[in-house]
């Protein structure tokens, strides 16, 4: 007969796996049903043991093959993991609720509190068939208790789960706004380090001086500030609007409340919907933000480049005007020089003709008449020689002048090519 029972152990074995808490209400009518099946099992055993203690005074296991050892080891090794992780679960229901909320108080004053597979394991030492029995019926739990534990034990797994999972999307929140905070505020801090090294450290310094003009630096500031200042009450009123709309939105919960009006899971999961969507547009304003922000600072950028080259284009224009008037003055000066070496050579070509024509007119006046004439036409041939020098002295001014003008004629067309 008990070689009859191993036989229906070892065609019924359990199914190697780990029950979890999330399957356990699933799983406790078959273990029941499976641990009815041990109990037989470990009967068989007992009988085993004794009649073999009685008859032949020899041990049962001796009998059974390496493999049903090793089957039956597994089996063991399997129903101590499925019976801790219950008794785990027992105990945490126990903790968190009094045995009398479940009906256990009569149970626990008609027999001891030890747990069932102690008892087993007791009657298995003890070798008693029928002590065994009687204990495991008075201190055996149903199916359906034990599936309302378990029920009870998921329900408040869940609700830990969701109450965990809310604190740490509320954890995960903060951090990402905090991550937010600091990239926004990077991005503004390279932002502004790149302008104040493009407009102040770079484009503000004088290029002959080599120094920061203090009214560029002056000017950067208090357009910084001004932005500031625009920003912060931007800032300000959307702080006041979303006040409002805050004391709205209690105004509007308390009147619901009085009302007498309860919100539903429904009602949560559409504003988490509404909130999801909104959260979604302000995405999009912002990424529009930030191209056009991108925009405003490359229209920027080539404001400046073209601020700059105004400035050394006016500058440059400057210089040119002031040598031009310069020159201009020269030229003056050289015209009215000329004017008067023209107006000296005219008298010394008026006077040389007239001593030409005296000389023509000449007739052989006397020895004494022809010395004190002779002593005369040496001083005129002097005062002529003389003459004839200031003239060429200044024709070679005149020429001087005339290759000057030219050189500042030729230079003025060169520097100023669309005037020509």
């Amino acid at each position: 007969m008990a070689a009859k029972r191993l036989e229906t152990f070892r065609l019924d074995p359990m199914p190697m796996y780990r029950p979890s808490l999330g399957c356990m209400g699933c799983m406790f009518a078959m273990v029941t049903s499976r641990r009815s099946n041990r109990k037989e099992i470990k009967m068989a055993m007992s009988d085993v043991d004794v009649s073999s203690s009685l008859d032949h005074d020899e041990e049962p296991l001796a009998e059974l093959t390496d493999e049903e050892l090793y089957n039956l080891v597994q089996e063991t090794i399997h129903a101590n993991d499925v019976l801790k992780n219950e008794t785990t679960m027992f105990e945490k229901f126990l903790k968190r609720v009094d045995p009398k909320d479940i009906g256990l108080q009569q149970a626990t004053t008609q027999g001891p509190t030890q747990p069932v597979i102690e008892q087993s394991h007791r009657g298995l030492r003890k070798r008693s068939r029928s002590r065994g029995p009687s204990l495991d019926r008075h201190l055996k739990l149903n199916a359906e208790q034990k599936c309302d534990i378990a029920q009870r034990e998921l329900e408040e797994l869940r609700d830990d789960i969701e109450k965990r999972r809310d604190e740490s999307e509320k954890i995960l929140d903060n951090f990402r706004a905090v991550m937010e905070e600091a990239d926004i505020r990077s991005a503004e801090i390279k932002k502004v380090s790149y302008e104040f090294e493009r407009d102040v450290v770079k484009g503000a310094v004088n290029q002959r001086t080599n120094k920061v003009i203090a009214e560029r630096v002056t000017r950067y500031i208090e357009d910084k500030l001004r932005a500031r200042d625009t920003t912060i009450e931007k800032l300000r009123l959307k702080n006041s609007t979303l006040k409002v709309q805050k004391r709205k939105l209690h105004m509007q919960l308390k009147q619901k409340e009085e009302m007498g009006e309860v919100l539903h899971e429904v009602d949560f999961n559409q504003l988490k919907i509404e909130n999801q969507q909104y959260l979604e547009k302000i995405d999009e304003k912002n990424q529009d933000l930030l191209r056009l922000k991108l925009m405003d600072g490359n229209v920027q950028q080539i404001l400046n480049t073209y601020k700059k080259k105004l400035h050394t284009l006016t500058m440059e224009s400057s210089r040119l005007k002031l040598e031009i008037q310069q020159r201009n003055e020269l030229l003056s000066k050289i015209d009215t020089e000329t004017h008067m070496v023209e107006k000296e050579r005219t008298k010394a070509e008026t006077l040389n003709s007239k001593l030409k024509q005296q000389l023509a007119d000449y007739k052989v006046p006397d020895v004494l008449d022809y010395v004190t004439e002779r002593a005369d036409l040496y001083e005129l041939n002097k005062t002529v020689h003389m003459w004839e020098r200031k003239v060429e002295i200044a024709r070679m001014a005149l020429k001087t002048n005339q290759k000057t003008w030219r050189k500042l004629q030729m230079v003025h067309q060169e520097q100023n090519p669309w005037k020509s």
